[in-house]
């Protein structure tokens, strides 16, 4: 650790946004916050890139995937 601090690699840590807003559950139809969690090939992205807590990370990624099964958001890359 004392190595990657020397070298700048310690960046700031990221914050939940989803705490930030206060959101107690992450809705699937809110489809313009999901869209933000996807890669441009259509993965959802994971926690150490998009910065969610645990809590949140599990419920979004829920709510991708129900968005997806009902057609609100692709499942591959257009």
């Amino acid at each position: 650790m004392a190595r990657e601090r020397r070298r700048g690699r310690r960046g700031r840590r990221k914050v939940c946004n989803f705490c930030i807003d206060k959101v107690t559950q992450v809705d699937y139809k809110e489809v313009g916050r999901l869209r933000r969690y996807l890669s441009e090939r259509g993965k959802i992205l994971p926690r150490r890139i998009s910065g969610n807590c645990a809590r949140h990370q599990r419920q979004m990624t829920v709510a991708i995937k129900r968005a997806r099964q009902v057609a609100l958001l692709p499942y591959t890359a257009e």
